[in-house]
């Protein structure tokens, strides 16, 4: 069986069990373990252009086969992308989805993030904003839920005001009479 062939079994196999599966590169390297690595990178060309993976950003392809797309695959991509970090979504993220802010960031998430700081163009789907925290989770733990549909910790809106405050993001769309009644 051929190297796309193989990976399109594994992929079927795999996604069957999650609504939207996203595989990092080394997700997909564990299924062809004996390719070169510039086999390897052939094969995921040869797949990407064939529509068997679509490449998301570097380092992280979705299968779009089995995939029934809900509006959250960029909190998805998070996830996997900064997987061994402690992430959350905050800032105009959480204030917007908890009504305190008027204006809805399309395409475009905030996430405090233990790693670096960076923005991550999504191919199609929008930008991630990692933005470095050096707070720790157990320090937050009060102020954070998991959020299942997302995949990551998500804010309460007293911290992601206060992370909004620390990161000196402009804070002339919140509503304070609204927001007052959170904190």
């Amino acid at each position: 069986m051929q190297a796309t062939e193989i990976l399109k079994t594994t992929l079927n196999s795999f996604s069957s069990n999650v609504s939207c599966p996203f595989f990092t590169t080394s997700d997909l390297r564990s299924v062809l373990p004996e390719l070169s690595s510039g086999a390897f990178k052939a094969v995921l060309s040869r797949a990407s252009k064939k529509n068997l993976i679509k490449r998301i950003c570097r380092g992280l392809y979705f299968y779009p086969h089995q995939c029934q797309l809900t509006g959250l695959e960029l909190y998805h991509a998070a996830a996997r992308l900064r997987a061994h970090e402690f992430n959350y979504i905050s800032l105009e993220t959480a204030l917007s989805d908890a009504g305190v802010i008027s204006q809805i960031p399309l395409q475009w998430i905030s996430i405090m993030s233990s790693g670096r700081s960076q923005i991550i163009k999504c191919n199609g789907l929008g930008h991630i904003e990692f933005i470095h925290t050096k707070k720790k989770p157990n320090d937050l733990v009060r102020h954070l839920h998991y959020d299942l549909q997302c995949h990551l910790w998500r804010a309460d809106i007293t911290l992601a005001i206060k992370d909004m405050k620390h990161t000196q993001r402009n804070l002339d769309l919140i509503d304070w009479e609204l927001a007052n009644e959170f904190i």
